[in-house]
């Protein structure tokens, strides 16, 4: 017999299936909340985590994800021209109200709400890459262009 998966885990697999991406949702053994947690959980290097970050524009509160390798951090100066805005890093209860996940199992599909998505370039140096899938506990393997494919996410410069 099959674990159900969490409601919020269960979002990403549905998501994942009707954008025709197959993937194997896994649940690690430890906490795969940090990017450092994440990568020694899947046997993978730092930079092929992808960092779900959810960001608000200072002037239209709107939410953006941001999917960044996990080597790097987000210049949030950067970004501003290719917004037209200027971000700011909002709390956590803007983040579950933005993507109906918790911070620390923000996944880069399945949002409950409509996100504008950028995805870090340095992202694609890996032949796959490994993202939260809506809990701290699951994640899954995707190959990058995949994974802006499904997102509709645009390159941007995040660092």
């Amino acid at each position: 017999m099959t674990e159900a998966l969490p409601p919020a885990v269960q979002r990403v697999a549905d998501a994942a299936v009707a954008g025709g991406l197959k993937i194997r949702i896994v649940r690690t053994e430890t906490s795969a909340r940090s990017a450092a947690e994440a990568a020694l959980a899947v046997g993978a290097e730092v930079g092929q985590i992808v960092k779900s970050l959810v960001f608000r524009g200072k002037d239209s509160a709107r939410p953006y994800l941001l999917l960044v390798s996990g080597a790097n951090r987000v210049e949030e100066s950067a970004m501003t021209g290719a917004l037209g805005e200027a971000l700011e890093r909002p709390d956590a209860a803007y983040v579950r109200e933005a993507t109906g996940f918790a911070i620390g199992g923000v996944a880069p599909l399945g949002a409950t709400g409509d996100l504008t998505v950028y995805m870090d370039e340095d992202l694609f140096r890996y032949a796959t890459v490994w993202a939260a899938a809506g809990s701290p506990m699951h994640v899954f393997e995707v190959v990058p262009l995949q994974l802006r494919s499904v997102t509709g996410a645009k390159l941007g410069p995040v660092r």
